[in-house]
């Protein structure tokens, strides 16, 4: 029969890590006894920090270069992963790109490269991860309470991204059951990052509980739906956004 036992320091990538809630979600896995790879795009400066800090604290951390806009990178990243860890335990695709513009000024070329990482990464991150999931398993896909909930000025292309990754989950949830593995979505609204802080006076007026959220709180639902509590939650959309889409 096959194992389906779920495994609660099981190793962890985390796609998009160095950075904003990357990091913080890469911390928590950690300091919660994960060996956790994740990935950079470009600097490996924050990335090697990162790891360092980890490593410091007694724990186990393992930085990676890859473009999610490039299947291949993406690919070889999990591969780099898994030759050093041996298997997945959590999967966590956090990696994601942020341009605002409305439809009409919307370049073409950041269409494509929005679409490129923030979809087509997401599909690649689990296309390519899925063969060394462990049974019972888990699937982060992180969106935005952007998709499907509310609308901002500006937001039309990233909005419609996030949308399609959920759906994504939610059609993975299903691929993946037989093997006991879930898959979620959680959405975050208003976090506190470099890739949001040109927005901070717009959103933080309409915010109910009166403040931005941080990437903590992010990673601590990250880290509950990565755990042994939420075995039967899986094609779920969870928001987090201090009720703005209440």
């Amino acid at each position: 029969m096959t194992n389906t036992s779920f495994t609660p320091d099981a190793p962890a990538l985390v796609l998009g890590g160095s950075r904003g809630m990357g990091a913080a979600i890469v911390r928590r896995l950690a300091a919660e006894g994960r060996p956790t790879a994740f990935t950079y795009a470009a600097s490996p400066g924050p990335a090697a920090a990162l790891a360092a800090e980890i490593e410091a604290t007694g724990g186990t951390a393992l930085a990676l270069q890859a473009d999610s806009a490039d299947a291949g990178a993406v690919r070889a990243a999990i591969e780099a992963a898994v030759t050093r860890f041996g298997k997945l335990g959590v999967l966590v695709v956090n990696a994601g790109v942020l341009k605002a513009g409305t439809i009409d000024q919307f370049a073409l070329a950041d269409f494509d490269h929005m679409l490129a990482v923030n979809v087509r990464g997401v599909f690649a991150a689990i296309h390519y991860a899925a063969p060394h999931l462990t049974d019972g398993g888990r699937v982060v896909v992180i969106g935005s309470n952007t998709a499907g909930h509310i609308g901002t000025p500006g937001s039309s292309v990233y909005a419609m991204t996030k949308a399609a990754v959920a759906q994504l989950a939610r059609g993975a949830a299903l691929d993946f059951a037989p093997r006991k593995i879930t898959v979620n979505t959680v959405q975050p609204g208003p976090i506190a990052t470099d890739m949001t802080a040109d927005l901070m006076d717009y959103i933080t007026p309409r915010l109910p509980l009166g403040r931005i959220g941080e990437a903590s709180e992010v990673a601590g639902l990250v880290a509950w739906l990565a755990g042994p509590d939420a075995g039967y939650v899986t094609g779920a959309s969870v928001t987090i956004d201090g009720g703005w889409s209440a």
